[in-house]
């Protein structure tokens, strides 16, 4: 038993008529996207980075050399708005993981490009985070995995 199960029993005594299947699964969900996120984020931190930061460095790193993309371009492969991406751009060109270049296609548009520095951060704390990943689902076998993850896609193509 977990804490779901806790929860959808007292439903079940207080509310029979209630069918809460569907509680079960996006609850476990929402516990598991927290416990997770907790864990991702405290090995980012080891390497100085959010993982709001990382993700546009990520974004960049995997887009491959010269590991630059427009403001768009990084807006459309993240969920957040035009205004939030253009705060984490200005704060990672603080920290020197990044800087603006005028686009050779386009001189009145800008590319965001990793620096020497960023794309050393990001080399480093995707290596980390690529094996905090491992651990954290060693617990399911190779089957398990390959069976949620099939799972799980399928439910989220509904929503994408």
């Amino acid at each position: 038993m977990d804490r779901v199960d806790k929860i959808l029993s007292q439903w079940r005594r207080e509310r029979p008529d209630l069918d809460t299947e569907a509680m079960g699964i996006l609850g476990r969900l929402k516990r598991l996207t927290t416990h997770l996120a907790r864990e991702v984020e405290q090995v980012l931190q080891q390497h100085g980075l959010s993982s709001s930061s990382f993700d546009v460095l990520a974004t960049l790193r995997r887009s491959g050399a010269p590991y630059r993309l427009s403001p768009g371009d990084l807006l459309g492969m993240t969920m957040v708005s035009s205004g939030t991406m253009t705060n984490r751009i200005d704060q990672l060109e603080k920290s020197g993981f990044v800087k603006r270049v005028v686009n050779p296609d386009d001189r009145r548009s800008v590319l965001i490009a990793l620096t020497d520095k960023g794309l050393d951060i990001v080399e480093a704390a995707v290596g980390a985070h690529v094996a905090n990943q491992q651990r954290l689902t060693q617990a399911l076998t190779g089957e398990e995995k390959a069976e949620l993850d099939a799972l799980l896609r399928r439910f989220l193509s509904t929503f994408e």
